[in-house]
């Protein structure tokens, strides 16, 4: 999972930064709602954390940008300002929850993981495609009952191909699934992620390499 941080404080930022990385996710950050809007615009997120005093255009004035745009992504505000009306004008704006700075490092990660789990919620919450079974809430794959052993990122794409099952998708789509912009990657990785999944799944489901393309998650492997 993906989380945009929009913070000018770049201290607070960090901190964010570093606590959401333990707990799997990859995390990038901007200082203003500008930069915040073509990041939105040319990239995918999982979710946003939005500070309300940033300069230029403020959280609000983003806030009511993302939402006009037709927008589902989940949208945390984290801000110092704990008045009633700044609470009620976020959510009534398009927030989906409201933290108060200064806040503890695991209580952010909890709302984190619960705005992402009640979307997951919304769509599926449980993929099968073939004897391969996806636990999305819980972060969790298994065959036939039997769990399988990811890491972080071994994980994150195989959950990004499963929500595309039976469609191609690009390498560009898989690096951002799992790396923040400060993270150096490179396409071979992609594949070393790849070799490993397929090891793992077996003949339960079936990664096919699309020449040019990317790769796409078929419910069993060709004979």
């Amino acid at each position: 999972m993906r989380i945009l941080v929009v913070e000018d404080d770049a201290a607070v930022a960090d901190a964010m930064r570093r606590g959401l990385s333990t707990e799997g996710y990859a995390v990038d950050r901007v200082e203003s709602a500008e930069r915040a809007y073509a990041a939105l615009a040319n990239e995918h997120f999982d979710l946003a954390i939005v500070d309300l005093g940033l300069p230029g255009d403020d959280g609000f004035a983003l806030l009511r940008r993302v939402r006009r745009g037709g927008a589902t992504l989940p949208l945390l505000v984290v801000t110092a300002r704990d008045a009633l009306t700044d609470r009620v004008n976020a959510l009534d704006l398009g927030a989906d929850d409201y933290l108060v700075k200064p806040f503890a490092l695991p209580e952010l990660a909890a709302r984190c993981r619960a705005l992402i789990r009640r979307v997951a919620a919304a769509t599926t919450a449980q993929l099968a495609i073939g004897r391969l079974q996806l636990d999305l809430g819980g972060r969790r794959a298994c065959v036939a009952g039997t769990a399988l052993e990811l890491t972080q990122r071994e994980w994150s794409v195989l959950e990004c191909l499963a929500l595309h099952a039976g469609r191609v998708v690009s390498k560009e789509r898989l690096m951002q699934a799992i790396t923040s912009w400060d993270e150096d990657i490179t396409a071979n990785a992609i594949e070393v992620h790849m070799s490993r999944l397929r090891a793992k799944l077996g003949d339960a489901a079936s990664i096919r390499t699309v020449r040019g393309l990317g790769y796409c998650l078929l419910e069993e492997r060709a004979a």
